[in-house]
Formats: C-alpha cells, sequence, structure tokens
C-alpha cells in the first residue's frame, strides 16, 4: 500500500495501492506510522514522495463516502476521515524534512492535496491535477482550498475549485501549483536529483528555513475548520447524496 525506504538522507514513500492509489482509513494508518518515525529523525533531510503506479493518487476512496451515507454512518462519520486525513497533511507540512512530491500522473482531490501540503512539487507535463470536489457535491476537505488559495492566490483557487478545472503539469507550473514540469520519461530521474540536491544540506538549516517560510502564511486551522463543517452540512443534504449516487451510476 505504502512503501518506505531511507538512503542517503533521503526518506522515499511509495504509493502503491491499486488502482489508482485511492486515500482510505488504513492508508492513512500506515502514513501516519512512517510521519511517527520521521518526525524524530534528524538523520533525514528529505521526504520524496512518489507512486509506483501510473495515477500518482486519485484522492480519497469515495467509496467510502457512500458506505457512511447508506449504512447509517453519515455525514458525521465522513467528516471524521477526512479530519483524520487533514491532519495527516498538516503533519506533513509540519515535518522537519523539506518534502517533495512526484507527480508522475493524475493527482486529483485528496491526491493533490497531498503534493500541496509539500514544500516542493514537480510534475511530468502530462500529468492532471484538479480539486473535482463541486462534481460530488462538496468542497475540498483536506486542505484544498487554503493551501492552493495561499499559494496560487483567490484567482487561481477559483478557477480550478469552482470551476473544477484540471491542468497538466506544464500548465500547473505556469500557475504556480507545482515548482517544475518535466517530460514525463525525465521526470523521475529530475525527482531524485533534486532530493539529492537538498539533502546535502544541513538538516538543521533545512528545517529552520522552513520554520521561517512557515511563519510568513500561518493563519491556524479556521479555515480547515470551515471546511470539515462545510462539508459536514453539505454531505446531509439531498443534492449532495444524490451527486455521490450519480458517480457511481456513471460507473456501471
Amino acid at each position: 500500500m505504502i512503501e518506505f525506504e531511507r538512503k542517503n538522507r533521503i526518506a522515499v514513500v511509495t504509493l502503491r495501492r491499486p488502482p489508482v492509489n485511492a486515500i482510505n482509513l488504513e492508508w492513512i494508518e500506515r502514513f501516519a506510522e512512517i510521519l511517527d518515525e520521521l518526525e524524530c529523525d534528524r538523520g533525514t533531510s528529505v521526504l520524496h514522495i512518489r507512486s509506483a503506479l501510473r495515477v500518482f493518487c486519485a484522492g480519497f476512496d469515495i467509496g467510502l463516502i457512500r458506505q457512511h451515507l447508506e449504512t447509517g454512518g453519515g455525514p458525521a462519520a465522513q467528516i471524521d476521515d477526512t479530519r483524520k486525513l487533514q491532519d495527516l497533511y498538516f503533519r506533513i507540512e509540519r515535518l522537519p524534512q523539506v518534502t517533495i512530491a512526484e507527480i508522475n500522473g493524475a493527482a486529483m482531490g485528496g491526491g493533490l492535496e497531498l503534493a500541496l501540503s509539500c514544500n516542493l512539487r514537480i510534475a511530468a507535463e502530462e500529468a492532471v491535477m484538479g480539486l473535482p470536489e463541486a462534481n460530488l457535491g462538496q468542497v475540498p476537505g483536506a486542505g484544498g482550498t487554503q493551501r492552493l488559495t495561499r499559494l496560487c492566490g483567490p484567482g487561481v483557487a477559483s478557477r480550478i475549485i469552482l470551476a473544477c478545472e484540471t491542468v497538466n503539469g506544464r500548465k500547473a507550473e505556469q500557475l504556480g501549483i507545482v515548482q517544475w514540469a518535466a517530460p514525463g520519461a525525465q521526470l523521475e530521474r529530475e525527482a531524485a536529483a533534486l532530493a539529492g540536491r537538498i539533502a546535502v544540506l544541513p538538516s538543521e538549516t533545512l528545517a529552520a528555513s522552513k520554520a521561517c517560510i512557515a511563519v510568513q502564511s500561518e493563519r491556524g486551522r479556521t479555515g480547515y475548520d470551515m471546511e470539515l463543517q462545510m462539508n459536514l452540512r453539505l454531505l446531509g443534504t439531498p443534492e449532495t447524496q444524490a451527486c455521490v449516487a450519480a458517480f457511481f451510476n456513471r460507473k456501471r
């Protein structure tokens, strides 16, 4: 599901949950175990997150939302799951290590939110990115409304979230969603070179630099809590429940 290895001051997390690296509770728990190790590891300078599949991460497993709505757990149960994912991404954001997302393929919803929680993002020019939650009658709930707006401004965030626009890696670089875009055939090599270049720098200096950068934009959890509150309300509405049902009807 998630592989973890360390080499030369670089920790590599490889997502491997076929077919599309969809996020479920087991995925969250496994990632949290990895973060338990990294938060106290001063010998590792870089966390490099990548995928072994053709998709980077398709986001939260929609089947879990459907299960909660149909089996009695209801909106509150789904919000509890989303809060766990929010908390996981908060932890990634606050790691002492420099975090790199290597986006080799589709990064949608919670998958793009995972990348947004990282310091650096390098994407294949062909990779597709988006926050399509409005199609399910919801808002991006794992930090997407907050991090994308802070990163690119309300104009770009509105374009991606309100218009449900998807962009490829080349366009994402132009919009500032990722810092680099590379041809797919070169992505793995360039991402590894980036991680290696950073890993030779003093780990304490990197951690201190991250802390200074974070102070500039730190605004607490207000917006993140609002994401959860809005989705708690929306998941109880007939419109959102119909959107979820329609999603599965289209797949049949």
